[in-house]
Parts: structure tokens; sequence; C-alpha cells
């Protein structure tokens, strides 16, 4: 028996590709919700009784609550939504103590490549000799800058120099900020146009520059790769799972 897969955001246009690719990948779509009370279910309770795996491409203003939400209903949940605050965070991996959760910033296996680059150059270049700058462009609606894809960036960073973004991040400089911290891991965001996603992490030292980027052309990329993590996520046990574990790189 095929899955079944909801999607919440249908209305938007991740969730228009997410419609899409459900069938494409041999399951069944259970419908969704979207905005101002769009889609075939009147909330997203209804829509998770109805599934076995929700895919949530909503926002962050949506998390906490739909942690709650999806925690009750038992069943398999797949976040894709950005610019989620460290008490949104919190929630999610609390309802992933009762149910198959993978979150993502990103849900390409190209960038998820990258991602595990972007910790395996942290490690070997140390911080006190380079210099990490991440910076983002992305088309004009966006709504949260740093992207999550360049957070991602940024912690993996940090991850392979044994540090937390939170301590060593430096974004949005502006005015006469000073010399730059030794260690610091810095963001830049570029909205503008319908750019679909460019990331680009620069190490630089006073010997060279190293720049590792990632360019995506079809959002469809990251809609294929949110199914195949719902189709994955089902058979799991509860937890908090990311992109690298549906790839099998963890």
């Amino acid at each position: 028996m095929a899955h079944r897969i909801g999607i919440a955001g249908i209305t938007g246009r991740m969730g228009q590709l997410l419609a899409e690719e459900v069938p494409a990948a041999g399951a069944t779509l259970t419908g969704g919700i979207g905005r101002s009370g769009a889609g075939t279910f009147a909330d997203l309770a209804g829509l998770a009784a109805a599934s076995d795996a929700v895919i949530d491409f909503t926002n962050a203003a949506t998390a906490q609550s739909n942690a709650a939400t999806m925690a009750a209903s038992g069943k398999a949940w797949v976040l894709g939504s950005s610019g989620l605050s460290l008490s949104d965070e919190a929630a999610v991996a609390a309802a992933a103590k009762s149910i198959p959760v993978v979150y993502a910033s990103n849900f390409s296996a190209g960038v998820n490549l990258v991602l595990a680059l972007c910790e395996r150059m942290g490690a070997a270049l140390p911080a006190e000799s380079y210099d990490a700058e991440i910076m983002e462009m992305h088309h004009r609606q966006k709504v949260d800058a740093p992207s999550g894809t360049a957070i991602g960036m940024g912690r993996a960073v940090a991850a392979g120099r044994g540090q937390k973004l939170e301590d060593v991040i430096e974004s949005g400089r502006h005015g006469h900020t000073g010399a730059r911290k030794t260690g610091a891991i810095g963001f830049a965001a570029l909205r503008g146009g319908q750019v679909v996603g460019e990331h680009t992490l620069i190490f630089a030292s006073g010997t060279e520059h190293i720049a590792l980027t990632h360019r995506a052309f079809d959002r469809r990329a990251f809609a294929t790769g949110a199914v195949r993590a719902a189709l994955w996520a089902v058979d799991q046990k509860p937890g908090l799972y990311s992109m690298m574990d549906v790839l099998g790189m963890k």
C-alpha cells in the first residue's frame, strides 16, 4: 500500500511542487492545508490523521503550534520552514521525542553534500588563520535572513571547529563596526529578482581564498528531496533527523 503524504502549505510555491512530486514518487497525496483555510483539510490535525507523514513548508510563526499538533498525531513530520528561533527549534526537538521528525534547512542532495564539505573545511582550516564568510542571495519575496541554508552552512563550519554558531556569528554589519573578530563566522544576505537560491562559503587567509558555491535553478530539487525524506521518515523510530540521515551520510 502506498504511503499517504499530506502537505502543510500546499497553496505556496513549494506546496504546489510537492503536490506534483508526491504522486510522481509513487505515494498517495492525501491533500493539504493552505492560507486562509484553502486546501482540502480545515486544520493540521485533520491532515495528519489522514496521512502517514506530513511535509510542512509553512513559516516560522507556525512551528511551535505545528510541533505540538504533530507530536499528538503520532505521524512523521518533515519540516522545511526557515527562520526558526531557538525556542522554535526546542519545540521541534520536543516533538521528536514522540514522532520521527526530519528537520532540514535545505532538502536538495547537492546542498547537503556541500554542508558535509563545510564541516570538513571548518575542521581543516583553523579559525585563527582563515576567516569564514557566507554570502547568500534569494528572491525579493523572501522574508527571513540569513537564509536557513546559510545558517546551516555556518553551523557546519562551527561544528568542524568545535564551536556553536551562536557564539561566533557576525551578521548585518553596518556603520563603524571595528575590525573583524578572529574566529567569527560572517554572513551577508542579498535579495533581488527571482533568484531561487545561491550560497557561497569563503575561507579567506592572508595567502589564499577558497570558495564553495551552490546555486539552485529550480525549486523542484527541494520538493523531490522533501518527498524522499517523508517516505524515509514513515519507517523510522521517533527522533530528530536531518537530510543527511535520509541520504545515508551519517
